[in-house]
């Protein structure tokens, strides 16, 4: 392979960059809309959340509330990171 390390790595971190960049674009999108939400668990930060995915397969983060585990719940995204759409349940 003729191609030095350093490069390989500053060439992997920038696509790294922009994969991140296209990813947090395409949920600001999102912001703002309401998605039906099949609950999978408690969220990875905190068991007063919830998460699920959407017909996207996009995660969604909302307040736990008296949902379930294999609820459908709709819910109104208010904000985002590059990997989670975060929002509160309606309805």
């Amino acid at each position: 392979d003729d191609i030095p390390e350093d490069i390989k790595k500053r060439r992997l971190q920038e696509m790294v960059n922009l994969h991140r960049l296209h990813s947090l674009q395409s949920m600001q999108r999102d912001v703002g809309k309401t998605f039906k939400v099949l609950v999978e668990g408690f969220s990875k930060k905190t068991e007063n959340d919830l998460q699920g995915r959407n017909d996207q397969n996009k995660v969604v983060v909302f307040a736990k509330g008296n949902f379930k585990k294999g609820d459908y719940v709709s819910v109104k995204i208010e904000s985002c990171t590059a990997g989670t759409l975060l929002g509160s349940a309606i309805g």
